[in-house]
């Protein structure tokens, strides 16, 4: 396609968040492709991508098991209520031996008015359908009693049910049936998942390498000292620390002067460097804002400005430039110029860097696609949206989306609402420190009532911090 943020369908306005991610679905479809692959041992694997299918080459839990320590039994061997006959709430049953989690049982199966004692996780032995909880029982040996051995006293017998306290084989996962696909996130849950299946390594994509550098003569590295209207470099870091957090291998090309001609150079080399190039500052319209003009010398614009606050001017194009690693790059690179005040980087970085890396990274979808949804999209790989209720009255601009830090906390009603997390200037960084979620005022609602519905953004895991 060709980019352009002059397309016809919005000539030079301003674009709505929409729009905006339907652009870069679409410019990223054009230079999409399959990420390479490596093996990793399992313990390795947590925060990266899954790149094979995996087919379960077991039952998980391997065999029928007790849920819980007690005794296993045949429930036809205490009395059955459906018989319609007086019955008494507890009856006795002979113990004829153990099976303990890791040691099964190996005798003989169980027989009529027989029991024995099992622990949790242990194999049911044959005969057994049925675990009755420690609680219920009371054991009496039967010594000087004509016999050797011990007997159970059942408790509350009435209420047993077949099957009860019991862990059927394959009722977790099947032997050959399909666990995980190409494109899984690889959580904590996802990795006990493969280890179940006594998986010790698995394929993972390669993590793309993404460039980051800011601009700004104002912007100080870290260690030296501050300058008179100076500012300490707090966005490179976030970006690393967001990127990192994805799995992202991060190419930290440092700080930029305001200058055209070494922010053209910078752009030209990280476009043969990384998979992706993020700058922060320089996207505005201020006579020394020289990032839009640089990427238009080196690629081309697709966007840079959008109705949203905070985060209004934002770059977004294709750099020229082939990975030397990649024979199959397309030779462009995204590019995503982000605003350069804190707030504002970390929401447009929520809002359309992390889908494009989630999408560009081999990643499923977040939820499944709706039947109206377009197939280029990156809504679905945004963080998950929530609807709590207002605990304060909200106000914006009609004309754009606001995006206001917010903190979940009980109302004197015992209610879960969502409030602000105080001022909410694009420079308050802090605001961001106390943020659990966004909230999101949508264009044409100038006013939003305490008490009222609103949707929120999690920033948990996989969020943003």
């Amino acid at each position: 396609m060709s980019l352009s943020c002059f397309d016809p369908r919005f000539g030079e306005r301003m674009l709505s968040v929409d729009e905006a991610l339907s652009v870069l679905g679409e410019s990223l479809a054009g230079v999409m492709r399959t990420p390479r692959s490596e093996r990793v041992a399992l313990a390795q694997a947590p925060g990266r991508v899954l790149a094979e299918t995996v087919i379960s080459p077991l039952d998980v839990p391997a065999q029928t098991n007790a849920a819980m320590d007690g005794i296993a039994l045949a429930r036809a061997s205490l009395p059955d209520p459906a018989s319609g006959e007086p019955l008494s709430d507890h009856c006795e049953l002979s113990v004829i031996g153990s099976s303990l989690a890791g040691h099964p049982w190996t005798g003989r199966a169980l027989a009529a008015g027989e029991a024995m004692r099992i622990t949790t996780g242990a194999a049911l032995p044959a005969g057994a359908d049925t675990v009755v909880m420690q609680e219920q029982l009371e054991y009496r040996s039967t010594q000087g009693e004509g016999e050797a051995g011990e007997r159970v006293v059942i408790e509350g017998v009435t209420s047993i049910r077949r099957g009860q306290n019991v862990r059927q084989a394959g009722e977790d996962i099947a032997h050959g049936s399909q666990v995980m696909a190409p494109g899984q996130w690889l959580t904590p849950a996802a990795v006990g998942v493969l280890a179940s299946l006594g998986l010790a390594e698995v394929a993972v994509y390669r993590p793309l390498t993404v460039a980051i550098f800011s601009t700004g003569d104002e912007v100080t590295a870290l260690g030296e000292t501050l300058s008179a209207g100076g500012i300490y470099d707090a966005n490179r870091f976030n970006l690393v620390a967001l990127l990192r957090d994805q799995g992202i291998e991060v190419l930290d090309l440092g700080i930029l002067s305001d200058d055209e001609t070494s922010v053209s150079a910078a752009l030209r080399d990280a476009a043969t460097r990384a998979d992706m190039v993020i700058t922060s500052g320089g996207v505005s319209v201020g006579e020394a804002d020289h990032v839009r003009s640089a990427l238009a010398a080196s690629g081309e614009l697709a966007l840079w400005r959008i109705a949203m606050r905070p985060g209004r001017p934002l770059a977004f194009g294709m750099l020229r430039g082939t990975l030397a690693a990649d024979a199959s790059s397309s030779g462009q690179v995204p590019f995503f110029g982000l605003p350069g005040n804190p707030v504002a980087t970390m929401v447009t970085f929520l809002q359309f860097v992390l889908p494009a890396l989630r999408l560009l990274s081999g990643q499923q979808r977040l939820a499944k696609a709706e039947a109206s949804a377009s197939a280029t999209t990156l809504a679905q790989w945004q963080a998950p949206r929530l609807q709590l209720i207002a605990g304060e009255t909200l106000r914006s601009r009609a004309e754009r989306v606001d995006y206001h830090r917010g903190q979940i906390v009980l109302d004197d009603q015992g209610r879960q609402v969502v409030m602000t997390t105080g001022r909410q200037g694009s420079g308050i960084l802090t605001s961001m420190l106390l943020a659990e979620c966004l909230i999101e005022i949508p264009a044409g609602c100038a006013t939003l009532h305490a008490g009222e519905p609103v949707m929120v953004q999690w920033l948990g895991s996989r969020g943003i911090v």
